[in-house]
């Protein structure tokens, strides 16, 4: 699969804004309108993507193009003009009504994620944009088809501290590991740390440590119940 001739002829390559071994992310311009985009290229599995392109939404950035070739997939995706949450906790923290705010528009975002049958497996502050006010999920690169007759994930995907205990277990994880990042979450956004190291106080303590639970049958049983908790 060649994008040389098609990229270059519409977009100039602005810089290359991460490098992983399974792939790259450029940020693109386009040479008539002057609009920039992102390109991803990596190896994996463009299911997850293909099933975003379309999807219009304030609380997730668009998809627009996804091409694959065996194992060789090219996603062309909305740019976000945004804060990083990560980049914002390193000055200060949220309050107990913008975390409410914020953590509404991400289970939105989950909300879509989950109805198309994507489970994220990465929700972190890296991975979340401050659009004006309102929160856009980020980053499907270790997102998941979540498969009722599968017993175990292929691979373990997430990042430590944020990521749901079964995502590094044996057992499959579904649309509550998500649920259990939201929680760690809600309590970085309130305490710019982890709930097992300082637990966040207030009207959120009790959704962060249900979110938190150990045994997933024991959390909020959907993003839906998790946002009416929060409304």
């Amino acid at each position: 699969m060649s994008d040389s001739g098609y990229f270059s002829d519409i977009y100039k390559t602005v810089r290359v804004l991460r490098e992983t071994e399974k792939g790259r992310v450029f940020l693109l311009r386009h040479k008539d309108s002057g609009k920039e985009y992102l390109l991803r290229k990596f190896t994996g599995d463009p299911e997850v993507y293909r099933r975003l392109l379309g999807i219009k939404s304030p609380y997730l950035p668009q998809i627009y193009e996804v091409a694959a070739e065996e194992n060789r997939v090219l996603v062309l995706e909305e740019y976000v003009h945004g804060d990083l949450m990560a980049d914002m906790l390193e000055g200060c923290l949220f309050s107990e009504k913008e975390t409410r705010m914020l953590a509404v528009d991400l289970c939105q975002a989950l909300h879509i994620l989950h109805g198309l049958g994507i489970v994220h497996r990465d929700i972190k502050p890296e991975n979340v944009l401050i659009r004006g006010s309102h929160a856009v999920l980020t980053d499907f690169d270790v997102s998941r088809i979540s498969k009722e007759n599968q017993n175990r994930d292929t691979v373990a995907m997430g990042t430590v501290g944020f990521a749901a205990p079964e995502q590094f277990s044996i057992s499959q994880t579904d649309f509550r590991s998500d649920i259990y990042s939201m929680g760690i979450l809600i309590n970085t956004m309130l305490t710019g740390d982890h709930p097992a190291n300082q637990l966040a106080r207030g009207p959120l303590r009790r959704i962060v440590m249900k979110c938190t639970m150990i045994a997933p049958e024991k959390r909020y049983k959907t993003i839906g119940k998790l946002l009416e908790a929060l409304l």
